[in-house]
């Protein structure tokens, strides 16, 4: 046996109890309340103890819970000194028990705390607490050197046995955690690479079509300019001039392409980006941290939809966009000062997409998006897992 089996403790895997189900736990429950309650009984059975000595035990039986559950939290927090301390006030409790005249809570006591040293602490700290409990358990039931012995021995054994038995358990939990990862790592590694070709088949398709139109459209503008000025010349310049709705749509396709790809820029600082030009304010709470691209797309396009409506139904109105990194989602909130105006003006917008449509992106996301005026202007608020 190596030093550092010695000074090492059982891994964190192997002092963690595996996820019970509401039956097995009320079950396990169920079953140390019986043990306690026969313990009890054993000890006070006969009727010869005062009401105080009765007290004693129900305290001890207490003292013992409670000492018990913190041993088993800071083991597995890998805290030594609390950990033999709570030891020690178990021993304690049974020496007091056996002097009360329960001589089988305490034995039992002793017995057990020899079997958990062993089995959860580094074995430098639990081999010689192991041994003050057994010569504490030999001392009190006097059964003979030999009865002695093999019992000691047999504890000893027992814990050592469940200290490995806990390591290969540990051991298995952490290999089919480590398993689940790296299926979880490989299907992400799919995933991106059907992503990045869907994008690339969108961007020979989509992307390269709409930069065509806008150097023909630029090209037909530049055409139109230089001819005389006609009503004719001028409605036909108007409709040429709509070429900022395809390249407002290739740089909306470019963003979708980066968002397949997972190469998007920080949700804030699109933010920031999208009302550089607006009487608009961006905060930003909570710990930052990347999004998935559902959700990262998801509040990109709320936010686009609701500064177009802003712009549309409230020009030149003060807008606040904040956005906020809760524990298991994120949360934007778009506000205007434009006061009251129908909430069934965001059916559609300019943009094409409708706040609406947001509605549904959102709730296939598993979040929430609701929207409409208050007091101060017109609100929209998104909630999303994250």
């Amino acid at each position: 046996m190596n030093g550092s089996t010695w000074t090492s403790w059982p891994s964190r895997e192997a002092l963690t109890r595996a996820p019970q189900g509401r039956t097995r736990a009320a079950i396990a429950r169920f079953v140390w309340a019986a043990v306690l309650a026969g313990l009890l009984w054993n000890a006070f059975a006969d009727g010869r103890f005062a009401l105080w000595q009765v007290a004693i035990g129900l305290a001890a039986a207490v003292s013992c819970g409670f000492a018990g559950r913190t041993y088993f939290r800071t083991t597995r927090e890998h805290s030594l000194w609390p950990s033999l301390g709570m030891l020690v006030v178990l021993m304690a409790v049974a020496f007091v028990a056996r002097e009360a005249g329960a001589e089988a809570l305490g034995v039992t006591l002793w017995c057990g705390c020899a079997v958990v040293a062993l089995e959860r602490l580094p074995l430098s700290a639990a081999v010689p607490l192991t041994a003050a409990a057994l010569i504490a358990y030999a001392v009190v039931k006097g059964d003979g050197w030999q009865t002695t012995a093999i019992t000691t021995g047999s504890l000893c054994l027992g814990g050592y046995v469940l200290r490995l038995d806990a390591e290969a358990r540990g051991s298995s939990r952490r290999l089919l955690a480590q398993e689940r990862a790296a299926r979880e790592a490989e299907a992400g590694a799919a995933a991106l690479a059907e992503r990045s070709r869907i994008a690339r088949e969108i961007h020979d398709v989509l992307a390269h079509s709409l930069s065509a139109q806008l150097v023909h459209l630029e090209a037909a503008r530049l055409l139109i300019e230089r001819e005389p000025s006609t009503e004719f010349r001028d409605q036909v310049l108007e409709r040429v001039a709509a070429r900022s709705m395809a390249r407002e749509g290739l740089a909306e396709t470019r963003q979708a392409l980066s968002a397949l790809r997972g190469e998007m820029t920080p949700v804030e600082e699109f933010l920031r980006q999208l009302v550089a030009d607006e009487p608009a304010a961006v905060t930003v709470s909570g710990e930052r941290r990347p999004l998935s691209a559902e959700a990262s797309q998801a509040v990109r396009r709320v936010a686009q939809e609701a500064l177009t409506n802003a712009r549309k139904h409230a020009p030149g109105a003060a807008v606040c966009v904040r956005l906020a990194y809760e524990a298991d989602a994120v949360a934007l909130e778009v506000r205007d000062s434009s006061g009251h105006r129908p909430a069934g003006e965001l059916a559609v917008s300019g943009s094409g997409y409708g706040l609406l449509g947001m509605r549904e992106r959102a709730e296939l996301l598993g979040g929430t998006l609701e929207a409409g005026p208050e007091e101060e202007g017109f609100v929209v608020n998104l909630r999303v897992p994250a």
